[in-house]
């Protein structure tokens, strides 16, 4: 606990799923927490939820102004601007190259791109001043798409990889004032929602997956929560505890990448 005493935190995609749990538990670690949520429903819930301890900013990643009327109430509130959260992105439900008519893949592209990489873009572009005046950090929520094929499809998957581009490059450029980082999770229990433009818009992550299918493809064999995510995001925004991280991805994909070609695990026996 306090890990984040007094620092200020904007989180983008903070309505629900993984946004919402890193809302409570970096107001756990003693930070002050400022939201840009797209939707109305969930702007209303978290100020009726948190009340004034929270800025909350209802806006669309996709457009810089958004992004920077939030970096503006966070530190006009707070005084400054401590570390930025891009987390907001939508998911494709693994539709594949060839189940895509050419209309969807070029719209499914614009989307998908446009909120799960420029969206981070035109965060970062937003926060970066109050980041070096602070000299503080930013963390994308990455995937186990960043790292392995078959967990989307195509477009989800290279943007989820073109977002590890995006914390190498900006970790060098912003580097030494500014830290960046990136946290991938697997599948877990989330509010992750498809794009409009395959039809998906009302679909969300659980809607195609079922808890028991993705313990089972698990080394560590268990359904994650978003709350079990939350951790390796408090330790790369704390000073204290993270100095010497940047232009790092913690893959967080519960022993994914350990997975044995025989067994899922090798001690399933013990």
């Amino acid at each position: 606990m306090n890990w984040l005493k007094d620092e200020a935190v904007l989180v983008t995609g903070g309505g629900s799923g993984l946004g919402l749990a890193l809302v409570e538990r970096f107001l756990q670690e003693g930070a002050h927490i400022g939201v840009l949520e797209r939707s109305a429903e969930k702007v209303d819930a978290l100020r009726s939820r948190f009340g004034d301890a929270i800025v909350v900013v209802q806006g669309d990643v996709c457009r810089y102004e958004d992004n920077a009327r939030a970096v503006a109430d966070v530190v006009g509130k707070f005084g400054k601007l401590d570390c930025f959260i891009g987390n907001a992105a939508v998911w494709d439900h693994g539709a594949s190259l060839m189940n895509l008519t050419p209309e969807q893949l070029d719209q499914g592209f614009d989307e998908l791109f446009s909120i799960n990489v420029k969206g981070y873009l035109l965060g970062a572009k937003a926060a970066a001043e109050a980041l070096i005046a602070s000299q503080g950090s930013i963390i994308f929520t990455l995937s186990n798409s960043s790292f392995y094929p078959g967990g989307g499809g195509p477009l989800y998957t290279a943007s989820k990889h073109a977002a590890t581009g995006l914390i190498r490059e900006l970790a060098y450029e912003l580097a030494p004032r500014v830290r960046v980082n990136g946290v991938g999770p697997c599948g877990m229990a989330s509010d992750l929602r498809g794009p409009a433009s395959l039809g998906q818009e009302g679909m969300r992550i659980m809607d195609s997956r079922t808890p028991e299918a993705i313990a089972s493809i698990l080394p560590l064999q268990f359904f994650p929560q978003t709350t079990d995510f939350t951790g390796p995001f408090v330790l790369l925004a704390s000073r204290a505890n993270n100095r010497t991280l940047s232009g790092v991805m913690i893959n967080a994909d519960a022993g994914l990448g350990i997975r044995g070609i025989r067994h899922t695990a090798g001690g399933l026996h013990l």
